[in-house]
């Protein structure tokens, strides 16, 4: 917001910015930390594209990081030769984030257990009307 950009271009900039330097100038880094700081910094880079009506505080966004370095350092080496894998790590950081608040009220996953049996058993209930209509 201070530089009037898009979060998909602040996103793609700093990656830009990142990967090039990387690029340029190998000896500052290590070949290993020169393969992946781009990667990370794309990675958390995804996480800082969320809403601000989602996640609304500096908190849940440092926890997303922390949760995405935590993803990305434990399962890289699985998702290697994928496409995708730095998105899918920042939405389930993200996804965390965002249900903490919701795991420490219990009337909230209350709500949420009964909602999920609500949409369990109405789904069983149309597929039962469904072999009826069709004579089953």
């Amino acid at each position: 917001m201070r530089f009037k950009q898009g979060p998909v271009r602040a996103s793609a900039l700093l990656a830009l910015a990142v990967g090039l330097i990387s690029h340029c100038f190998p000896i500052w880094l290590s070949p290993d930390l020169s393969k992946h700081i781009p990667l990370v910094v794309i990675g958390a880079s995804f996480i800082g594209m969320v809403s601000s009506d989602r996640l609304a505080n500096m908190l849940g966004i440092v926890i997303a990081g922390l949760l995405f370095g935590l993803i990305y350092l434990h399962t890289s080496r699985y998702f290697d030769g994928y496409g995708g894998a730095l998105g899918t790590a920042a939405c389930i950081a993200v996804l965390v984030c965002m249900a903490i608040p919701h795991l420490s009220s219990k009337r909230k996953l209350t709500v949420g257990v009964l909602q999920l049996r609500r949409m369990l058993f109405n789904r069983s209930r149309k597929i039962k009307q469904r072999g009826r209509n069709r004579g089953l």
